[in-house]
């Protein structure tokens, strides 16, 4: 069965120059391809430096609002680490050919960490740390709010509940997310990435280039982004990455981060049927809770 879900609007190189010429004449006459179409977005390079990112589906409109929104404030905080953002450089409003916001950004080079032996990303244990500290700040009111990403962990047991039912035999998982229920609750809000997972982590050999796709941006409890512990490291990498950031989050969140990366684990494993690479790391993540 195919996860991915079907574009409800796709663009071909002659209509996303028709945004162009409207919105930035001045960029409509560079060279243009389709690099990516992920579950939410489509990615067109525009020249050597930028790209176009379009909505393909109706839900993830108000995630392009998001990255607009947020990126300006969190962006320059890890600019100033040397970590890339793909920050709007044109704020795209609909047209009568395409009714939905768009965004041209900076064309970002590095690779993906994801496939990457858990092995070799103990290098980013200590700038990826540094970089979650300037992100997780204090959050404004009219940060965007995002219904599952960050939220107390009660909020998703209903769900979490059916999809161990799905999945008896993983009782790391079970165990983790129970953990996670009884720890207290989180006492701060701050700016979240929402969906922080090794394919939106970009890396240059063994440095820590980029954050990618900030569409589930939001504010709310940082133990949901230091999931990634769980889902990029291996039990080295992971005990750098927390030494790394010191005392910067308590023991609790600790506990609740564990629990959230039960929850993705079983994300990727019950989502990822035409997405191998996401289906492992669902599977390595669950094989890292079960070793603490």
């Amino acid at each position: 069965m195919a996860d991915s879900p079907t574009a409800e609007r796709a663009l071909d190189e002659a209509g996303v120059r028709e945004l162009l010429r409207a919105a930035a004449p001045h960029l409509a006459a560079q060279s243009l391809r389709l690099v990516a179409e992920g579950w939410d977005n489509a990615i067109w390079r525009l020249g050597d430096d930028l790209a176009v990112r379009l909505p393909r589906r109706a839900l993830a409109v108000p995630l392009i609002a998001h990255e607009q929104r947020a990126l300006p404030e969190v962006g320059p905080r890890l600019a100033a680490l040397g970590i890339r953002t793909p920050m709007p450089v044109l704020c795209g409003t609909p047209t009568a050919g395409f009714p939905w916001p768009w965004s041209v950004v900076p064309w970002i080079e590095g690779a993906a960490a994801l496939g990457r032996p858990r092995d070799e990303n103990t290098a980013l244990a200590s700038p990826l740390a540094e970089a979650l500290d300037a992100l997780h700040r204090d959050a404004p009111a009219d940060a965007p709010v995002n219904p599952v990403r960050g939220v107390p962990l009660e909020e998703r047991d209903d769900v979490m509940r059916e999809r161990l039912d799905r999945f008896r035999g993983r009782t790391a998982l079970r165990d983790a997310w129970s953990a996670g229920l009884r720890a207290p609750a989180a006492t701060e809000r701050v700016w979240i990435h929402g969906d922080l997972h090794p394919g939106n982590i970009l890396v240059e050999g063994a440095e820590l280039a980029a954050f990618i796709d900030f569409g589930d941006v939001t504010a709310g409890d940082p133990a949901y982004d230091i999931a990634v512990a769980w889902l990029l490291f291996d039990a080295g990498g992971r005990g750098a990455f927390r030494a790394a950031c010191g005392s910067r989050y308590d023991e609790a969140t600790w506990v609740r981060a564990r629990a959230w990366a039960a929850y993705l684990a079983l994300v990727l494993l019950a989502q990822s049927d035409d997405r191998p690479e996401y289906l492992a790391v669902g599977e390595s993540t669950a094989g890292e809770l079960a070793l603490g």
